[in-house]
């Protein structure tokens, strides 16, 4: 067997998890109970092959009709009904397993993996098989039987079963890998994941990964934290600063962000964290896209807000600035950060301002994981050059009493900014300190802040304030 070739499955995310897709000429258990996905997962593989010029041979052991199985598989937008017969060839050998046996139905494959030039094979239906065999030796024998001949004309084996085929399973012993499909219940949510439990001679990414069904077909996300970044150029860009669009905070960092670093904007609702955001977007330019990546408010409101508040946005049609709203539904947290990824690389953007840190945590099943998650995609954010804006919101939403936010999660961030309400001569009083600069000097004193025409303006530290400051040319 080739080592090195593959065969792709033309799922987006499975080949990652595979390093690559399936090896040529290996065999494989994809397994998972009734429902779980297998036949659209297997079918979709299969069309993907033979739109690469692969030819398919696709037999069944079930009792359902091969059109009750296509009438099921039509609305995928992968289907192709022209592909059956020519280049994919759907065979039941039920008949056969019933009347004569394992052997025959060994006899049929051989002969029709021949005749049919095939270069995939998925046999659906390894559970009926196995509960025909006498003994696990038979099991043993069929499945030796079945890949020996596929791998002589390098044909590649998918078996498919709901049963759960453990690591002393017969069948187990004899293939290359084991894919599981789940689907479970977390909460009132169903969680659909995927998991490598088998691959010999070759590398696959180890864990639990979500998955999702739609009219697309099968879509894979691989866990964030088992990806690696790509290679940071974050030390030569720290002389290198960023403006944040308002010039008093520019003072405060020392001439703005450090290029490629990661900012944390920590306050409770209504004290500027979002204003702050599109102050720092309506900088973006041609050559420095910027992306709104939040959870709350629609692309209108927010214009609607920025041309409230004197903020200039590029147009909404324009290749400068794009903003994305990812609805509070039942969001997967690795399709958000690939969505997030894959936006920042294909708009090439520069400047990036995430609206709610907390969308990724009420999308997060297994919690414990989130600092993790984070940090890789943090990573990953360095590493493909863009300076990033993110807010995160805490509960106490007036006074001097401020509980950092997940304590964890802000050690891996470079900067922290924290946006504080306080009471006083019974009004609200903004106020704007920066808590955390890695690797930079700025000023720690805490500072007025104030809503003018052209938006948020940074008044004199508490500590010498005697009165509301006219904003100054340049500032908002």
């Amino acid at each position: 067997m080739d080592q090195t070739a593959r065969l792709r499955s033309g799922i987006k995310g499975l080949d990652q998890i595979l390093a690559g897709g399936f090896l040529t000429g290996a065999s494989y258990i994809i397994q998972g109970q009734p429902g779980a996905g297998k036949t659209i997962l297997s079918n979709q593989i299969a069309f993907s092959h033979v739109a690469e010029g692969g030819r398919v041979l696709y037999v069944t052991l079930l009792s359902e009709s091969h059109e009750r199985l296509f009438q099921a598989l039509e609305p995928l937008a992968f289907f192709d009904r022209s592909r059956l017969g020519a280049q994919i060839t759907y065979i039941s050998v039920f008949q056969t397993l019933r009347d004569e046996g394992l052997d025959a139905v060994v006899k049929l494959l051989r002969r029709e993996t021949k005749r049919q030039d095939a270069s995939l094979l998925i046999f659906d239906g390894l559970l009926n098989a196995r509960d025909r065999a006498d003994t696990d030796f038979d099991v043993k024998t069929f499945v030796a039987e079945v890949q020996g001949q596929a791998a002589f004309v390098g044909c590649t084996v998918l078996f498919l079963t709901s049963s759960s085929v453990t690591a002393i399973s017969p069948e187990h012993t004899m293939v290359d890998g084991v894919l599981e499909l789940t689907d479970t219940l977390a909460g009132v949510r169903t969680v659909r994941q995927i998991q490598v439990r088998k691959s010999r001679g070759s590398k696959a990414l180890g864990g639990l990964h979500k998955f999702e069904i739609d009219d697309a077909g099968v879509t894979v996300y691989p866990r964030i934290e088992t990806l690696s970044p790509p290679a940071s150029a974050a030390a030569s860009r720290v002389e290198v600063r960023v403006p944040t669009g308002v010039a008093g905070l520019d003072r405060m960092l020392g001439g703005g962000l450090p290029k490629g670093s990661i900012t944390l904007l920590a306050g409770p609702t209504g004290s500027g964290k979002t204003t702050l955001g599109l102050h720092f977007l309506s900088q973006a330019k041609e050559a420095e896209p910027g992306l709104h990546f939040g959870f709350f408010e629609t692309p209108d409101r927010l214009r609607a807000k920025a041309a409230a508040l004197g903020i200039r946005l590029a147009a909404q049609d324009s290749a400068t600035l794009a903003i994305d709203r990812m609805p509070l539904v039942d969001n997967i947290v690795d399709k958000l950060a690939h969505q997030l990824l894959d936006r920042v690389c294909s708009l090439g953007v520069k400047r990036l301002f995430i609206d709610g840190l907390g969308g990724f945590e009420r999308a997060c099943v297994h919690r414990p994981r989130l600092v993790e998650f984070f940090a890789n995609l943090m990573d990953q954010l360095r590493g493909s050059g863009v300076t990033t804006m993110a807010t995160w919101e805490i509960r106490e939403m007036v006074g001097s009493d401020v509980s950092a936010p997940a304590r964890e999660i802000s050690a891996i961030l470079d900067n922290m900014i924290l946006l504080r309400l306080f009471e006083e001569d019974h009004s609200l009083l903004r106020t704007v300190s920066v808590q955390k600069m890695r690797d930079s000097h700025f000023d720690p004193a805490v500072h007025a802040t104030y809503i003018a025409d052209k938006g948020l303006v940074i008044g004199e530290a508490l500590g010498t304030r005697h009165a509301a400051p006219h904003p100054q040319p340049g500032e908002g």
